[in-house]
């Protein structure tokens, strides 16, 4: 690792684990490789243990996920196409950084296919809002643990599952495709013990709300806690200005 690299790796916060990727194993099904090295690469960028701006080998990616050279260069590909890895002429291949106004634009698809689903949820029968109530205590559980990456998953299972109550659940994966760039401004936020705390209460207002069918006051709260990760983006951009571009 180089002096620049490992500059960049010590800005990470603590919320995204570090630069570890899993081996990836073919199953009995069809899958290809690459679909496997890319899902797992997707999931590493989105985490922070790949940090935005870092190196990318394909001679070390194999080999720290087993694989040949073959899939590691056809999943890269398809991350140069998606924007989410660059090639840069005489310096290699590297994570692209966060951009804010990407972030704004993943906000907005989140927030109005949240809302939409929360207000499908409230009509019919009161909705069975035990599983929220679980996925709750364990943030809690994962707050006062310090467990960033429990506490993450936690949070995404949450909002799945206001979209699974909608009678959507297919929605929710539209919105994973978008919210990689917000995905990361979240982890990055993580560590901040009151953030966390606002957001587990927001959480239980939500809940609320739609245990009552209160559309009204779900509609808000929905709307202000989408645009929470985008109000620290300033401030996290401030403490972490190697990990975001123009």
């Amino acid at each position: 690792m180089n002096a620049p690299e490992e500059a960049r790796t010590s800005q990470r916060s603590p919320a995204g684990g570090d630069a570890r990727l899993a081996p990836v194993i073919r199953d009995r099904t069809r899958t290809r490789t690459s679909d496997l090295v890319h899902d797992e690469l997707i999931s590493a960028i989105r985490e922070l243990r790949l940090a935005p701006g870092a190196s990318l080998s394909e001679t070390d990616l194999a080999g720290r996920l087993q694989v040949s050279r073959t899939p590691v260069r056809e999943a890269l590909a398809r991350l140069v196409d998606a924007g989410l890895v660059h090639v840069v002429p005489q310096v290699g291949t590297r994570v692209g950084l966060i951009r804010l106004r990407d972030v704004e634009e993943a906000r907005f698809v989140r927030e109005g296919l949240e809302v939409a689903a929360f207000e499908a949820a409230c009509v019919g029968p009161a909705p069975d809002v035990t599983v929220l109530r679980e996925l709750l205590e364990r943030q809690e559980h994962s707050c006062r643990t310090e467990d960033y990456d429990g506490f993450f998953a936690a949070d995404e299972a949450l909002h799945s599952e206001i979209f699974t109550l909608s009678g959507y659940p297919g929605a929710w994966q539209a919105v994973q495709r978008m919210k990689l760039q917000l995905d990361r401004l979240r982890r990055l936020a993580l560590p901040d013990a009151a953030a966390m705390r606002e957001l587990i209460d927001e959480h239980r207002l939500i809940v609320d709300a739609l245990e009552t069918a209160d559309v009204s006051a779900g509609r808000a709260l929905i709307s202000r806690h989408a645009r929470r990760a985008l109000e620290r983006g300033p401030g996290l951009r401030a403490e972490y200005p190697g990990y975001f571009t123009e």
